[in-house]
């Protein structure tokens, strides 16, 4: 079994590498990079310590916690947490960040039919993430093959 927190510590480092494999347009490389974070505190507190004095690029990561799907705004990252309903509040989801150039990392089985690009799952208590490039080409964001061969799951 896992310690407390321990998932969530994981998931925050693979958020922050995904970003790297991502080919970002020019127009979101400038101002801050925004990781946001849907309903999941212990995940936006592991993102903050995680990237601390880090830049991405010349941008300052920043990251901003959203209470509920109403709430998004701007973000370059977005990440649902499992206890966000992907089939309930995928609509309004992509419509805040629709056409945003926003990638959608989620934690719920099924969240990729929804428009998630990255998802987490748990499988044999190992971590991996599931990756639909199509999702994220229709933001404008395509997903080097290098992130696919990062996929060698965490034992937890």
């Amino acid at each position: 079994m896992y310690g407390q927190g321990e998932v969530e510590k994981y998931k925050s480092i693979f958020t922050l590498s995904f970003i790297r494999y991502i080919g970002w347009p020019e127009e979101v490389k400038q101002g801050d990079f925004v990781i946001g974070v849907l309903k999941d505190k212990e995940v936006a507190n592991w993102l903050r310590s995680l990237s601390k004095g880090k830049k991405f690029g010349y941008q300052n990561v920043v990251i901003k916690e959203f209470k509920s799907p109403a709430e998004i705004s701007d973000c370059q990252v977005l990440y649902v947490s499992s206890s966000v309903n992907m089939s309930k509040y995928a609509a309004t989801i992509v419509d805040k960040v629709g056409g945003k150039n926003t990638l959608i990392v989620t934690e719920r089985a099924g969240a990729t039919k929804y428009g998630a690009m990255i998802n987490f799952v748990i499988k044999e208590d190992k971590l991996k993430f599931e990756i639909k490039k199509d999702n994220a080409s229709k933001f404008g964001l395509p997903i080097s093959s290098k992130l696919s061969a990062m996929n060698s799951a965490i034992t937890l």
